[in-house]
């Protein structure tokens, strides 16, 4: 599955199965970010997993595709990747929903890309899969991210304590969702867009100062 949508006023940005011809730039892409995304990233409470191997990774992201309980992506924007989004937890049956989780390159951070992407995937979840939710879940210290949510109009739905492992810890997270009835027979991403754009003519009104 290639999800591909377009920055006002910028190159389109794609969401695309990673492939065992990205290992070279996705494993540099993971090192340069360690320390980027340490604070954000879920932990083994034991201390004891594995990594999983690059090849083994693409594997499971597959198999677990095929099942239908994940969409995993990368983001590919300008010819190189900048990150990755996925799709998980994905319930049929009366739930119909899914929690979404996302990592970006420190140096496109700010660039209106993970608002876009976010809002990508939330389209291709209730659009493409027929899903009904989408949730996030969100350190309340992760300001970053609490901001692309805010942007992207997604619902809070109170905190919830000691909800996840990370970095040696459980961590409180904030809980966010949009459904579909929340979008008033519009999309995620016609809705970003149009922010962007208001934005674009606002700057624009106002002049050089």
């Amino acid at each position: 599955m290639t999800v591909t949508t377009r920055r006002v006023g910028g190159a389109p940005v794609i969401l695309r199965a990673l492939r065992g011809k990205d290992r070279t730039e996705w494993e540099a892409l993971r090192a340069k970010n360690t320390e980027w995304l340490r604070p954000w990233e879920a932990t083994s409470p034991e201390g004891l997993a594995t990594q999983l191997g690059y090849r083994q990774l693409v594997r499971q992201f597959d198999r677990e595709a095929n099942e239908g309980r994940l969409q995993p992506f990368v983001i590919e924007t300008e010819g190189r990747l900048v990150g990755q989004m996925h799709l998980f937890g994905i319930a049929w049956g009366s739930i119909r929903g899914a929690s979404a989780g996302y990592w970006v390159d420190e140096s496109v951070a700010g660039q209106g890309i993970m608002p876009l992407v976010l809002a990508a995937a939330c389209d291709h979840a209730f659009i493409g899969l027929g899903l009904h939710r989408v949730e996030v879940n969100i350190r309340p210290e992760n300001t970053a991210s609490l901001r692309v949510i805010e942007k992207l109009g997604f619902r809070d739905e109170g905190l919830r304590l000691r909800y996840l492992h990370i970095d040696g810890e459980w961590r409180d997270h904030r809980s966010f969702a949009l459904t579909t009835e929340d979008l008033g027979g519009s999309s995620v991403v016609e809705r970003w867009n149009h922010r962007q754009h208001q934005s674009l003519q606002r700057h624009t009104e106002a002049g050089p100062l």
